[in-house]
């Protein structure tokens, strides 16, 4: 099933539940001056029935993977970003992961078991971090080659002008 919104599409394998939304809460006050801003699209990605409520970076999803589970978030950041070192020294989103992406040390919390990896890349004029749990470390040998099928099948349209909403 192919799921379309906010510039990001999936052709969704079977067995997969994934969901596309914009993030709808207003930034954190800083104390700079000038505009807010609202992120972007947010994509999540499982091989297990996502729950409703989820985090950005996947809580309340990675807390419920089993051992062979696979996890995937892609979150947009301000256009600005992507003219930033940590995202433009890196054109467009990675085709493929290796097992040796994987670690213990790249998830945003750590839970036993499990191992993550995180790439920040900017393609289109937009800018994003690619985020990827599996539920075993152990098991990576099986659930890479299954992001490897998701990650060939998302779809990430150039940003045509400013559609960030400032807000007031």
């Amino acid at each position: 099933m192919r799921i379309a919104a906010h510039g990001l599409a999936l052709d969704n394998p079977v067995g997969w539940d994934a969901r596309i939304r914009k993030y709808d809460q207003t930034a954190a006050p800083t104390e700079s001056p000038g505009p807010q801003f609202r992120s972007h699209a947010v994509l999540h990605a499982a091989d297990f029935a996502l729950p409703e409520e989820r985090g950005d970076f996947g809580s309340g999803a990675v807390e419920i993977m089993g051992p062979t589970s696979a996890f995937l978030a892609l979150l947009e950041y301000h256009p600005d970003s992507a003219r930033t070192a940590l995202f433009s020294s890196n054109a467009g989103m990675p085709p493929q992961v290796s097992i040796d992406d994987f670690s213990s040390r790249q998830l945003q919390r750590t839970i036993r078991g499990q191992g993550g990896a995180q790439f920040f890349f900017a393609e289109g004029g937009r800018a994003f971090c690619l985020y990827m749990v599996l539920g075993s470390l152990a098991n990576r040998r099986h659930a890479v080659p299954r992001l490897n099928t998701i990650l060939s099948a998302i779809e990430i349209t150039p940003r045509p002008g400013r559609e960030w909403e400032e807000l007031v």
